[in-house]
């Protein structure tokens, strides 16, 4: 009987032993990339990211926004191996390579029901910085300016920044939103407010039917054509970014997001190709 307990015994552990390095195996076989960061470039990662899996079976792409900040800092601890970065990198950041996938730009969005067609930069630098306050003063629908900024940490509030000369500190906001979709929702929802976003986030909404509307500046059309032919003067690379160079899963998805294969995705976004 004892012989019996004993084989019932081994073969139970070895079934265990089977299962567990069948489980590994499996585990092993399938390959994870976190990707966190821009939430400009978040959604046309996210679309490339299901035609790279659908080719390989085996690998499974997980994509986090929360800001370039975020992607940077989470490239650098270890956390992904990819971070998505809406802004050219900064001479502190030289330990990161970037890799363009896309091009963009950004303009200030407000209601469709507002009647201003566009802006000066001038006034621009006015409304943000809370020196002008009501529509009536820029040809608008009258009533207060509600002003929408994003929060610190943010690429697009950068550029901004930069391209009109402010500081984040200067902007006098009334609302503070974080990604483009809560831009979008904020100005849709309040007919007094101005943000600025993406363009091509923009004209994904407006197209969509969201009453929002891009504003000109200085008599120029922000659209991304415009972006495209460089004729607009608020645009910014999107960026893949890696702790040194790519290698093995990381690698090989960078080089597709990269490559022509995946420019109806980008298109589809309202985004334009990489220079190649």
């Amino acid at each position: 009987m004892s012989n019996v307990r004993d084989g019932g015994v081994v073969r139970r552990a070895t079934a265990v032993l089977a299962l567990a390095m069948l489980v590994s195996a499996t585990a092993a076989a399938e390959r994870t990339i976190t990707i966190t960061g821009s939430s400009t470039l978040a959604p046309v990662v996210a679309e490339i990211a299901k035609r790279y899996e659908a080719a390989h079976a085996n690998v499974r792409i997980d994509v986090h926004t929360g800001g370039s900040s975020r992607g940077i800092a989470d490239v650098r601890a270890g956390r992904a191996q990819i971070g998505m970065v809406s802004r050219s990198l900064a001479a502190d950041e030289a330990d990161l390579v970037p890799h363009p996938v896309a091009r963009d730009g950004i303009a200030c969005i407000v209601h469709d029901a507002n009647r201003v067609d566009g802006l000066l930069r001038q006034q621009v630098i006015d409304i943000f910085a809370g020196r002008m306050t009501s529509w009536s003063d820029a040809s608008g629908t009258g009533g207060a300016i509600v002003v929408v900024s994003k929060a610190e940490g943010r690429a697009t509030l950068e550029l901004f920044c930069a391209h009109f000369g402010l500081r984040p500190a200067e902007i006098a906001a009334q609302v503070i939103i974080g990604d483009n979709a809560q831009g979008l929702k904020t100005v849709a929802g309040n007919r007094a407010a101005i943000g600025y976003v993406s363009i091509g986030a923009a004209e994904a909404e407006s197209e969509a039917g969201v009453p929002i509307r891009l504003l000109g500046l200085g008599g120029m059309a922000p659209t991304t054509a415009a972006v495209r032919d460089g004729t607009w003067p608020i645009a910014r690379d999107l960026l893949l970014v890696t702790k040194g160079e790519p290698a093995g899963e990381a690698a090989d998805f960078i080089a597709f997001a990269r490559s022509p294969a995946v420019d109806d995705l980008i298109a589809e976004q309202f985004l334009v190709p990489p220079r190649r």
